[in-house]
């Protein structure tokens, strides 16, 4: 199986050096990875030529510099290095992140589990940050969703799928798509990939904008994304963090943002997020 993978990279001239490395020392040698520089001021456009003049694996796209979105900038850089490649040509597609390290067999484990279970869809590690010296599980997600920085797909999945959408919580509105059309998530908790940063430290947006934003742009409907604020709040131990997510949120309807999801997919969102709800917190 032939592996395509996607790169974002936006001024990680730091980072970006050991996401390369690890992937050139990977086990499995089918691959090809296409760098998309996007708008980088930094020496980012140097690191990627070390690699592109000396491996003719790795190629780059350039971009203009776009406005930093959360989840939307990433997504469209993806889109625009995907858009170079023959997806015929490949059998597994991947996005992955500039500041991630790989172990050496990360990309041979994820195709003997795609090989050998024809219904996984999503594969994927885990993340582990460095904290007092050691690398330790990252925490910000359940160890059953793949996270944004390592996704690899089954190409038939994610044609399907229509693709990654171009919106806050994209690696949440995956995961239910595909699995509303029938495929599996998996993760695979004996691959630790190495976090070199922490996601989220470059977004200005306050985090009840966030919150609101995200809400809406998954598609929530009212109902559930209250429910989903309510629980934001409580984390935070502040009930004036509920009212600041629901104003965001109330705001992004009253203006009718798009969605990039229509409404038949909508309507799976709220369906396996009342799935969980009744699941986790009514028990039935």
């Amino acid at each position: 199986m032939r592996f395509l993978i996607i790169i974002p990279a936006h001024n990680e001239e730091n980072n970006l050096p050991f996401t390369l490395d690890s992937l050139q020392q990977q086990s499995s040698k089918d691959f090809k990875v296409v760098v998309v520089n996007d708008g980088s001021t930094d020496r980012t456009a140097e690191v990627i030529r070390k690699y592109t003049e000396a491996d003719s694996r790795f190629e780059t796209v350039s971009l203009q510099k776009s406005e930093h979105q959360p989840g939307s900038k990433v997504v469209h850089a993806f889109k625009n290095g995907l858009q170079t490649q023959a997806m015929d040509e490949f059998d597994i597609i991947c996005k992955f992140d500039a500041d991630i390290i790989l172990p050496e067999n990360y990309l041979s484990v994820v195709e003997t589990a795609f090989a050998t279970h024809p219904e996984f869809g999503l594969v994927g590690g885990l993340l582990y940050i460095e904290k007092d010296g050691n690398w330790v599980y990252e925490g910000n997600s359940n160890k059953h969703h793949v996270r944004g920085p390592m996704k690899a797909y089954r190409k038939e999945c994610f044609i399907q799928m229509g693709g990654i959408r171009e919106t806050l919580g994209w690696d949440n509105i995956d995961s239910i798509l595909l699995d509303n059309l029938g495929w599996k998530e998996v993760v695979l908790p004996e691959l630790h990939v190495k976090l070199i940063k922490v996601k989220g430290a470059d977004y200005t947006i306050r985090p009840a904008d966030y919150y609101g934003r995200y809400f809406y742009f998954l598609g929530l409907n009212r109902f559930l994304a209250y429910i989903a604020s309510s629980k934001e709040a409580v984390k935070s131990k502040s009930a004036s963090f509920f009212f600041d997510i629901i104003r965001s949120y109330e705001n992004c309807r009253s203006k009718k943002l798009e969605l990039k999801i229509t409404k038949e997919e909508q309507k799976a969102v709220n369906d396996q997020r009342l799935k969980m709800l009744k699941k986790k917190w009514l028990k039935m």
